[in-house]
């Protein structure tokens, strides 16, 4: 099962952070603690590792012999880190990282740090459609981007039906309907259609 989904750069700052079981201690302290075992890490090292220091935070583990484990990905100045127990392939999460970052890239085109923080909404939108409640739905990159295209779309018209008065709201693509700002304009510029 996957417990955490953790992005942050650099230097620890989160960009993103969900947690799939209940945590012992803040979400903070989690954090910079994964910071601290991955960031010391040279680069030529394996991609995961064993992190039996994240008991105290996420609580021990019920099979003595099973440890957390930490799988991460390093892109950029970006790390995408899963926190996992034994019931996970390594190498498979590492392929979960590689097609949750290449979804992320579909929607944002070339994805980076401020993409993360002020498209948010988005990110947790792409991740719940690749992992929900710490179990895998779906590694399909079309599929998932296909979802969130469509999710954006039924977002932008719900927007613009809801509020008739935004810029961009009348025109072919909403059927010609005329709304307050175009009879408006229309008077002022004496083009109404009488």
């Amino acid at each position: 099962m996957i417990h955490a989904v953790l992005i942050f750069n650099t230097s620890g700052i989160p960009r993103l952070t969900k947690f799939y079981t209940p945590l012992h201690q803040s979400s903070q302290t989690v954090v910079q603690k994964i910071f601290s075992l991955i960031s010391v890490r040279p680069a030529g090292l394996c991609n995961f590792l064993d992190a039996p220091e994240l008991e105290a935070f996420l609580g021990p583990k019920d099979d003595s012999n099973e440890r957390w484990r930490v799988v991460y990905r390093n892109y950029a100045t970006l790390y995408f880190v899963f926190v996992v127990d034994g019931a996970e392939s390594e190498l498979g999460i590492l392929d979960l990282i590689q097609v949750f970052v290449e979804a992320l890239d579909r929607s944002f085109e070339n994805v980076c740090e401020l993409d993360l923080v002020f498209h948010f909404d988005e990110v947790h939108h792409i991740l719940a459609e690749i992992i929900q409640g710490g179990l895998v739905l779906e590694t399909n990159v079309e599929e998932i981007n296909l979802s969130v295209k469509s999710a954006l779309k039924a977002r932008k018209d719900s927007f613009v039906s809801s509020h008739p008065l935004a810029l961009g709201s009348g025109g072919p693509r909403n059927g010609g309907l005329q709304t307050h700002l175009n009879w408006l304009t229309d008077r002022l510029t004496g083009v109404s259609g009488r």
